[in-house]
């Protein structure tokens, strides 16, 4: 299914029934009606991220529902597709925090190769309706991988933005791992606490602390 150690990590589901009979309705969606992201797309925060590379989980709800937006990794969109206002206040948020100053892309696949899983809780949307598959099981499949991801030795930040994602918070029992949390970074909500929050130093002082490489948040090299 993805192509690296999270088939062997996820072997239960790929082998259950229920999985099946779920990405039936998943397929039969996408003959249907007009689905984001593409189909190849669906596991591609899985695909760019293994399972022994992650040192960062940023969680996302569900996919952008703008044609073009959405490619599978929480927050991030296409080069060339118009800034959501999301990715907008964390490119702020960056620049306040660290001093990085923000790009022109949306593209956020850099921070991937370097170990950081953009996971959305929902792996598929109907175009224009958002939150339009969040009942249909993807939160099973994606709480699993949160589950196996509290499960490693290796200490892991988890970014949970908004209420939705800190609600994910019940499955980060280990204590090797740190978790940081706040608002969301829509314009809703970002004023609440995102801004000042300062994720990208604190996950970085986290990882140097425990002698693992820190990430380059700046998209620009």
């Amino acid at each position: 299914m993805i192509g690296n150690d999270w088939d062997n990590e996820l072997s239960v589901i790929w082998n259950s029934p229920g999985f099946k009979k779920f990405m039936d309705i998943i397929n039969n969606e996408y003959n249907t009606k007009i689905i984001y992201p593409p189909k190849e797309d669906i596991f591609a925060a899985l695909k760019n991220t293994s399972y022994k590379d992650v040192k960062v989980v940023i969680v996302g709800q569900d996919p952008y529902h703008g044609e073009g937006e959405a490619m599978g990794l929480s927050f991030s969109v296409h080069d060339g597709i118009k800034l959501p206002p999301s990715l907008k206040n964390i490119y702020k948020e960056l620049e306040d925090d660290l001093g990085i100053k923000p790009v022109a892309s949306g593209d956020l696949t850099k921070w991937t190769k370097q170990g950081v899983l953009l996971l959305n809780a929902t792996l598929t949307v109907i175009k224009d309706t958002p939150n339009s598959h969040s009942k249909l099981g993807w939160d099973k499949f994606t709480d699993y991988v949160i589950k196996k991801i509290n499960a490693k030795d290796e200490p892991v930040v988890f970014i949970l933005w908004g209420n939705f994602a800190r609600s994910k918070k019940v499955f980060i029992t280990n204590p090797k791992h740190l978790v940081i949390e706040s608002a969301h970074p829509s314009p809703f909500s970002a004023r609440n606490g995102f801004f000042g929050s300062k994720p990208f130093s604190k996950t970085n002082n986290f990882l140097i602390k425990n002698n693992i490489k820190p990430i380059d948040w700046d998209l620009s090299k």
